[in-house]
């Protein structure tokens, strides 16, 4: 069926198409009883306003823009960003507004993707997710004058205002519980180096584990893929020295260790203890069910989708901090057989 124009609610209603055009904006030119019967007949075809041509006049988008900067894959595996999407869209759909997702493979295609968007009208913010160690999207977006809030460490967004969570304290203490466990060789399967939540994950398992008077951690990164998570957990568990526990920076990748540790016939936990970022799901089905860091998702990400209509609205805002991931014991870990 064709989308209704303004040219054919003219022909029906037997005006010039600048008559509609006034009518429907609410602008002088027309009579009163004009008016009613040109937005009585939009109301009848299903007229609605382009957001294009609302674009062209200064009107809102009344859309933001997500761009992901990994495999379109990661977002049917990873229930992170479902979860980050679902809290996004509490906030939005409420209020008409659209949320535009596209994956990238790179920061140049994803600021360029952005500058399109916004040079055409068709957002009016952005989320920034992924945050990276000196993120070149940072400076892209100070000289494109978009409303844009970050979801990750406000050290690494810079002037951007960030909404953020402390996993260094969730991280020591997952450290700080394994060690009174009896662990003394902890081990950590992280996600990609060059993230600054990864960053900050590694000086904090460091720093715990010396706390704690363990021996120097082994850290091994990964893509966060379950094939990536499968070989690190095996590469730990045949080495020389065993790890007793490992730390993994996702779900996905704690669930293919658990499988690892099976196939090697390690008793989980008396052998190995394991602990999974984030809680999901796919924690709780497996068995034994994962000890787990755990963590409102959605409300980070309703928290950023606040932020940033406000930003759009052009009112003041600052950086934002959310509960920090929680550890919930399960039967993953225990103190372990040789303690």
């Amino acid at each position: 069926m064709k989308r209704p124009t303004i040219a054919d609610i003219a022909r029906s209603a037997g005006v010039s198409k600048v008559a509609v055009s006034y009518a429907l904006n609410d602008q002088p030119g027309v009579s009163e009883q004009t008016r009613a019967k040109i937005k009585a007949i939009a109301r009848d075809v299903g007229w609605r306003p382009s957001n294009a041509a609302r674009a062209l006049n200064g009107a809102k988008a009344r859309a933001v823009g997500l761009a992901v900067c990994r495999p379109a894959r990661t977002l049917s595996v990873e229930p992170f960003f479902m979860e980050l999407i679902s809290g996004i869209e509490s906030e939005l759909a409420p209020r008409s507004i659209a949320l535009m997702l596209q994956t990238v493979t790179s920061h140049d295609d994803e600021v360029e993707l952005y500058r399109r968007w916004w040079g055409e009208g068709r957002v009016d913010g952005a989320l920034l997710v992924d945050l990276h160690d000196d993120d070149v999207r940072i400076p892209a977006f100070a000289s494109m004058d978009l409303p844009v809030v970050a979801l990750g460490p406000p050290e690494a967004a810079g002037a951007v205002p960030a909404v953020w969570s402390d996993d260094g304290a969730s991280i020591h203490e997952t450290v700080a519980y394994l060690a009174a466990l009896g662990h003394r060789h902890i081990a950590r399967v992280a996600g990609l180096p060059k993230l600054a939540h990864t960053s900050v994950r590694d000086a904090a398992f460091e720093a715990g584990c010396r706390a704690a008077g363990l021996p120097e951690p082994v850290v091994v990164h990964t893509d966060y893929s379950g094939d990536e998570g499968a070989r690190a957990t095996r590469g730990l568990l045949i080495a020389a020295e065993r790890p007793s526990a490992i730390v993994y920076d996702n779900d996905i990748m704690a669930v293919a260790g658990l499988s690892v540790a099976q196939e090697l016939n390690l008793d989980v936990p008396r052998d190995l203890s394991l602990v999974a970022w984030d809680d999901s799901p796919f924690t709780q089905v497996v068995r034994p069910q994962l000890t787990a860091l755990t963590r409102d998702i959605a409300d980070y990400g309703a928290s950023a989708a606040r932020m940033l209509l406000a930003a759009v609205d052009e009112e003041p805002v600052q950086d934002s901090q959310v509960a920090a991931a929680r550890l919930v014991p399960r039967a993953s870990t225990s103190a372990p057989r040789r303690a």
